[in-house]
């Protein structure tokens, strides 16, 4: 079976990178279509992606193109109907909610879109940049807006079947597409675990990290810690000068570390007191599944596809505003109880790679 993958663009590494990683991993010859591709923006990430077969659009050749992501997306749709994959027999899209790269000319091939979400500056979710805030784009954003919803809805008539990465994104297709999906989630390596005490960190501190953006809801975290004075790490890359804002706003308790390899993120992991999560509408949040891998509860704002994750009280404490106050709150209740590792790492091992990779087989196998 000639199997072709698509994804959105290829400029950074979070959550939807994995899952492209993953499904390469399931079907290595398969080439890789993407509208941009800026191996230097992908860190310690990089050598992950150097030996794939990557095919870019026209977007790529544009002088300075990995500074215009967002401006693109006004022409992201010619990008990939400018793709013809109808030589393909299956075509498995990974849809972060940008692009619109289910337009893609698929033939005759079957196009199942695995679906992180449906864009979210379209429908109302929080994104990286505050747009809104200026007058003359937020007006000419909701114009443009208007439009894109018409292209995104007509490009999720191009898929033959929906894959969702959780309920939260299921009821999303639901109500944007009117189509229903099967909910497989997002692949997590709970492969490697470490002990706290063959790592040099200690667990005298909590963590935040990933990709730095407003939605994340990092600035909320900081502010919570610049009141209680508890040690907190971030790592991760940050996006449109966010991690600028909040160095600046940060004290003396915070540090930040950059963007780190896979095996720095699970040592950081296995030696906090908790992962804090405090991110708006999750699609489903690798990170906090990654965290009980590592054996480390998570403290997270009751909110989207974390709540399919976190059990209440057994690998973590939910906090129900997004606030300094409500987190310290948590926090103040999280040090007064006691929480087991092997219990997170239990409940970290229903969202593994080999679930997933399991899942994905079966789903094609029937689908195909």
């Amino acid at each position: 079976m000639r199997v072709a993958l698509v994804h959105d663009y290829i400029k950074e590494y979070g959550g939807a990178e994995r899952v492209l990683a993953e499904l390469h991993k399931l079907y290595p010859e398969a080439p890789i279509y993407t509208s941009i591709y800026v191996p230097e923006y992908l860190g310690p990430h990089r050598p992950k992606f150097e030996k794939m077969d990557i095919r870019t659009s026209f977007l790529n050749l544009i002088p300075f193109g990995e500074k215009l992501i967002s401006i693109f997306r006004l022409i992201s749709p010619l990008a990939f109907l400018s793709f013809d994959l109808s030589k393909f027999d299956l075509i498995i899209v990974s849809q972060t909610g940008a692009y619109f790269p289910n337009l893609v000319r698929k033939g005759s091939a079957k196009l199942i879109c695995y679906t992180h979400t449906p864009p979210r500056y379209l429908y109302g979710y929080m994104t990286a940049r505050e747009w809104q805030k200026d007058k003359l784009m937020n007006f000419a954003g909701h114009i443009a807006n208007h439009f894109l919803r018409m292209v995104d809805f007509k490009a999720s008539e191009n898929v033959d079947h929906f894959i969702a990465n959780s309920e939260e994104i299921r009821s999303r297709i639901q109500k944007f597409y009117r189509r229903d999906a099967v909910v497989i989630n997002p692949p997590v390596d709970t492969s490697i675990k470490y002990k706290v005490s063959s790592i040099k960190y200690k667990k005298d501190y909590y963590l935040v990290g990933g990709r730095l953006a407003r939605a994340k809801g990092i600035d909320i975290i900081v502010r919570a810690f610049n009141k209680n004075g508890k040690r907190l790490k971030i790592f991760g890359k940050g996006f449109a000068g966010f991690d600028r804002e909040l160095k600046s706003m940060a004290g003396k308790s915070i540090e930040f570390l950059g963007e780190v390899s896979d095996v720095v993120r699970q040592e950081l992991m296995a030696g906090a007191r908790a992962y804090i999560f405090a991110s708006f509408d999750e699609d489903f949040g690798i990170a906090p599944v990654e965290s009980l891998a590592s054996g480390t509860p998570v403290i997270a704002f009751r909110s989207g596809g974390v709540r399919e994750t976190v059990i209440d009280g057994k690998t973590g404490i939910f906090f129900d505003e997004n606030t300094p106050e409500a987190i310290n709150e948590a926090i103040k209740k999280f040090e007064s109880l006691k929480f087991s590792s092997d219990t997170c790492r239990k409940q970290a091992q229903k969202f593994s790679s080999e679930v997933f990779d399991r899942k994905i087989k079966e789903f094609v196998s029937s689908h195909a």
